[in-house]
């Protein structure tokens, strides 16, 4: 093959991938919903095995440590222990990974009506967008829309970043890139009252708190967090 019909060939060769490779079709999107659907269900019933297995060992365990106290047992004292024991176990499962948590009770996002109004733009420089640190749960139609980023070793709780950040947030902008298609906690989440974000928000007064790294990450702000934004999206 003399020079040409190498350069020939070579066009030749790249015009095929070239149109390969607009033939193909843009299956990522597709690919990630349907795996994002399988590992919905088989998450479904791990968390459903999950609670069945934790209600049964928090009543043994329960039983057990009243029958080595006491040596009688009481079904007001059982149902008391079985809670305690049962709190005790579950920050464990957290602690390890090992629990799959969704939004309960869910509502469609789309419908939600207990959207809060804050001038947001104008506090960020203030509270450096905070809110968009804390922890919360997807719901099934967020994980079904596959719009929203879950954390893949912690289902299905909303994707971070290293800086503790949502992976939604613009950096740069401070603004969600998703906004359209925002989690219910972020429409129903009010920071006015938030001690942990605002010491006082009319006043403008920040929580230096605020600028610890591990400022979300403490057992106290996730748990807080978690109350504060179930009780503000309840319609």
């Amino acid at each position: 093959m003399d020079g040409r019909d190498q350069k020939h060939g070579n066009e030749a060769t790249e015009m095929g991938d070239a149109r390969g490779e607009m033939a193909r079709p843009d299956t990522e999107p597709d690919l990630r919903r349907k795996v994002a659907e399988g590992l919905l269900y088989a998450h479904s019933r791990l968390s459903a095995n999950t609670g069945r297995t934790l209600e049964a060992t928090a009543f043994l365990y329960a039983l057990i440590e009243l029958l080595n106290e006491k040596g009688l047992i009481s079904i007001d004292e059982l149902d008391e222990r079985k809670r305690t024991v049962g709190d005790r176990l579950v920050e464990q499962l957290r602690g390890k990974g090992t629990g799959v948590v969704f939004q309960d009770p869910e509502y469609d996002k789309y419908a939600f009506e207990n959207e809060v109004d804050i001038d947001c733009a104008r506090r960020i420089p203030l509270c450096h967008a905070t809110c968009c640190r804390l922890p919360f749960a997807l719901s099934k139609q967020d994980v079904r829309e596959g719009i929203v980023r879950w954390d893949l070793g912690q289902p299905y709780m909303i994707d971070q970043g290293a800086d503790g950040y949502c992976e939604h947030l613009d950096r740069s902008a401070c603004a969600c890139t998703i906004w359209k298609h925002r989690p219910v906690p972020c429409r129903g989440f009010d920071c006015r009252k938030d001690k942990r974000i605002w010491l006082d928000f009319e006043k403008r007064i920040p929580n230096p708190a605020i600028n610890r790294p591990d400022w979300a990450r403490s057992l106290e702000a996730v748990e807080d967090g978690k109350t504060e934004t179930e009780k503000r999206s309840k319609p």
